[in-house]
């Protein structure tokens, strides 16, 4: 396709396997503390800074909004009210 049939614009990639994987465990419930940050280890094999840091860099990404709304969103909603409270 070209640029025409995309307003102009270069057509983004779709979110890769890690990008969606982080999104899937943020959906999940985890039953104490610690169990997060061992399915982080675990699973992703990611320390949970750097989890953390991908998780808020997808937060801005729109294709995580079209990917996971109810997730995106909702993690959106926590992340201004903890700013706000600052």
């Amino acid at each position: 396709m070209d640029q025409e049939q995309w307003g102009g614009r270069e057509p983004r990639e779709p979110l890769g396997d890690r990008e969606q994987a982080v999104l899937a465990l943020e959906r999940r419930g985890f039953p104490g503390p610690g169990a997060k940050e061992r399915a982080i280890r675990e699973e992703l094999g990611l320390a949970p800074v750097r989890y953390y840091q991908l998780l808020n860099a997808l937060l801005d990404d729109e294709r995580a909004l079209a990917h996971d709304p109810v997730t995106v969103n909702r993690l959106r909603r926590v992340r201004e009210t903890r700013r706000a409270e600052r």
